[in-house]
């Protein structure tokens, strides 16, 4: 099984006796052993053997690896600080193989709900859980994470690959980890955060797709409001929303500082009411297959984000769905497509909670929780 490409993470050249060596992201200080255990952990998760708790993974190294590891070692090195993360990712971000999309990067945000059982479990609360069910808490103990992924066409279909997460705990909740006090930080600021470090890292203009919770003024400032083009948004209207036309250039010149909205629309509702006799049908590859749907485009202004967006009114048979961009040169298909693929994260989310096991995990300690969901989403990336 050659999953992990040579000279990526550690170096390849090894064996069971003699565990692979670090390649600029582990230190010699640490001791040789932990550079092997990290590289067959990962192979461990990646390996459908059984849900990668810790126990589990302990299991599977010894069962399927052959490795002779105490149990209080491999419990110290899950929960060891010294692993790394924000270098290793780094080094995941460069194995990824064409990470753009016609000259773009195209990320997906959002966050999920991870519940768990323990009281004392790092980052836990009673976060409201919108997908609930009628036999479910709406308010259950768990874990919520902010994700951040890469849209990436992958032997015909899109697929996620997680690329960084930051776990979101309540401004009244006092949460210690490594002897220090963490400093309230709300999704948008964490979400900024991890969309930067992206960019900061590739170079390349960003697209993020996002549902609407995420998609407004609360971000768009956090990225300096596109930062010259560095960044643009997509993502879905509410209903209520005002849009307002854009300014017209007045034939004389007039006193005072120039209009920065023109005449007023109305709201999303009573626009797709206005527009939805112009909607013309549009071939777009959606959800696998290649469809056919109503759509209509305008370019527009918002006074919440305070620039020019494009907006697509998709509509079916009695409802209709409006998205955004700010990037104006995508075309109707393209924006149909991309926000149809955001869909993918919540896949994501599924495989690495359910199929992966991060929901079963009931590590406590706070490096250990971290450590742990470092794990099963790196192995989501590397597969």
């Amino acid at each position: 099984m050659n999953i992990i490409p040579k000279g990526a993470l550690f170096d390849a050249h090894s064996t069971r006796s003699d565990p692979p060596t670090p390649s600029g992201v582990f230190r010699h200080t640490a001791g040789t052993q932990t550079f092997g255990w990290f590289a067959y952990t990962l192979l461990a998760v990646v390996v459908p053997f059984t849900s990668s708790i810790t126990s589990n993974l302990l299991r599977s190294l010894r069962t399927l690896f052959g490795l002779e590891l105490k149990l209080q070692y491999f419990y110290g090195f899950m929960a060891s600080p010294p692993l790394h993360c924000d270098k290793l990712w780094h080094r995941m971000w460069d194995l990824i193989p064409h990470p753009t999309t016609q000259n773009r990067l195209l990320l997906v945000l959002d966050d999920f709900i991870n519940p768990k059982a323990g009281r004392k479990t790092f980052a836990c609360s009673s976060f409201f859980d919108l997908a609930a069910k009628a036999n479910q808490s709406s308010y259950p103990w768990s874990q919520n994470v902010v994700s951040l992924g890469l849209l990436k066409w992958v032997n015909g279909r899109w697929t996620c690959l997680p690329l960084a997460f930051r776990f979101y705990m309540m401004e009244k909740d006092s949460v210690r980890k490594a002897s220090k006090m963490l400093h309230f930080e709300s999704k948008m600021m964490q979400a900024a955060k991890m969309i930067r470090d992206v960019f900061d890292h590739y170079k390349i203009r960003v697209l993020v797709a996002t549902d609407s919770w995420f998609g407004n003024d609360g971000l768009w400032k956090r990225l300096a409001r596109g930062q010259s083009g560095d960044f643009h948004l997509l993502s879905r209207l509410r209903s209520n929303n005002t849009l307002y036309d854009l300014p017209s250039n007045p034939a004389h010149k007039r006193q005072g500082a120039p209009r920065k909205y023109g005449e007023l629309l109305g709201s999303t509702e009573q626009c797709a009411a206005a527009y939805r006799e112009r909607a013309e049908p549009v071939q777009v590859h959606l959800y696998g297959k290649q469809r056919e749907v109503l759509a209509y485009d305008r370019v527009v202004t918002l006074k919440t984000l305070k620039c020019s967006e494009r907006v697509v009114w998709v509509f079916r048979k009695t409802r209709f769905v409006a998205l955004f961009t700010t990037e104006l040169t995508l075309s109707v298909q393209q924006i149909i497509a991309y926000y149809g693929a955001r869909w993918k994260i919540e896949f994501g989310f599924k495989e690495i909670k359910q199929e992966i096991g991060s929901a079963k995990s009931q590590v406590r300690n706070a490096t250990a929780v971290t450590n742990h969901l470092h794990f099963c989403m790196m192995a989501a990336t590397l597969t």
